[in-house]
């Protein structure tokens, strides 16, 4: 076998990909990664995705995390989710449906678990504070402790539509 065919090693990319972000989104990834990175050994795996999954409350099947990581030439090393982040955004992604997408993390049945919500946007990312998250939760329509998805998803839709005018 010739030497490097077969294997699964990190394919090394050019560190010129990080020149395509600021350092506040390259911050933000390294966050989501060390997020992602659940056994915290540099590389996020199958198991990596299911509990970060599991822990917002979403059940995936062995198929979508297979899915999910042939994405990627190797293992996912922080370089290599870098590139896989430059290479969706290459691709023309629709930010209204970037944005429409991230909630389905959270989504149960149409419902977003509001306390669950509320620690996410407070400990993650660009993160909320109290008064924040009380403007933000005073739009919602919540309900026994439930975000009406639908709603939420239209006002994040309605509000960027609003900010084009």
């Amino acid at each position: 076998m010739a030497k490097g065919s077969g294997s699964k090693k990190a394919k090394r990319s050019g560190s010129n990909i990080f020149a395509l972000f600021s350092q506040k989104q390259i911050q933000e990834f390294k966050e989501a990664f060390g997020i992602m990175d659940t056994d915290k050994d540099g590389t996020i795996s199958a198991g990596d995705l299911k509990a970060v999954f599991s822990s917002v409350g979403k059940s995936v099947s062995d198929g979508e995390v297979s899915d999910m990581l042939s994405e990627a030439p190797g293992p996912v090393n922080f370089t290599q989710l870098v590139t896989l982040f430059a290479e969706k955004m290459a691709g023309g992604t629709d930010e209204d449906d970037v944005i429409l997408k991230s909630f389905d993390a959270f989504e149960i049945n149409g419902k977003i678990d509001a306390e669950m919500f509320k620690h996410s946007l407070m400990t993650w990312g660009d993160k909320f504070t109290d008064s924040e998250i009380n403007d933000a939760f005073g739009e919602f329509q919540i309900e026994g402790g439930q975000i009406d998805s639908a709603h939420l998803k239209g006002l994040m839709v309605a509000k960027k539509e609003d900010e084009e005018q």
